[in-house]
């Protein structure tokens, strides 16, 4: 009788995770071992690098990014406490420094001015000064004189809960909340009525004339 047999298949090992390897690499580089480090860095790159684009970084600075966030990693091998956190450590230092690059493309962009070409100032091609003319810093001035007397005329709670707003673009309303002991949920209920009360004030000083806060 032939006997037939079967081959059984091996039991595959449990899958090494990429965040093993990263614990690993760094393990091995604090023992002087760079290779595993160096197979890591290659291994794990382009997820750096999609991670960063992610963030909206221009593609010839990511690179750049990237470079930065492995020299960091190298920098402070030796401090992180926890090796199993490293590619946690290293998407979170990634994504910190992309935003750091967006900001200040964003306050780049700002500072420029883009005029179209015949409103340059004559053949040499100077563009007109950018600075607020004279007359509108005037009117500034006294947009602001009239929109601070008012302010004073609302109750005490409403002035700082408006001051505390003006100070950030992104008000953080925890930190109002425990300044001036208002409830986060009513932040913004008050604040439309103290607004409300604020151009009612204006326009009753100002007659006819409309002015807009925000």
């Amino acid at each position: 009788m032939t006997r037939i047999t079967e081959d059984v298949p091996d039991v595959d090992e449990p899958e090494v995770s990429l965040g093993d390897r990263a614990a690993a690499a760094l393990l091995d580089y604090r023992e002087g071992k760079n290779q595993a480090l160096a197979d890591f860095v290659r291994e794990a790159t382009p997820l750096l690098w999609h991670t960063v684009r992610a963030q909206g970084v221009a593609r010839e600075q990511a690179d750049d990014v990237v470079q930065n966030t492995w020299m960091a990693l190298v920098r402070n091998a030796h401090t992180i406490q926890e090796p199993h956190a490293v590619l946690k450590w290293l998407l979170v230092t990634a994504k910190r420094a992309s935003w750091e690059v967006v900001r200040k493309h964003r306050e780049d962009l700002k500072r420029r001015t883009e005029l179209p070409d015949d409103l340059l100032d004559g053949p040499t091609g100077v563009l007109p000064s950018a600075d607020p003319t004279p007359e509108a810093q005037v009117l500034e001035r006294e947009r602001d004189r009239h929109l601070w007397r008012a302010l004073l005329q609302l109750p005490d709670r409403c002035q700082r809960l408006l001051r505390l707003i003006s100070l950030a673009d992104r008000p953080d309303y925890k930190y109002i909340s425990s300044a001036i002991g208002m409830p986060v949920g009513s932040i913004g209920s008050n604040r439309g009525r103290c607004l409300a009360k604020l151009r009612d004030i204006i326009v009753s000083e100002q007659g006819d004339r409309t002015w807009e806060t925000s």
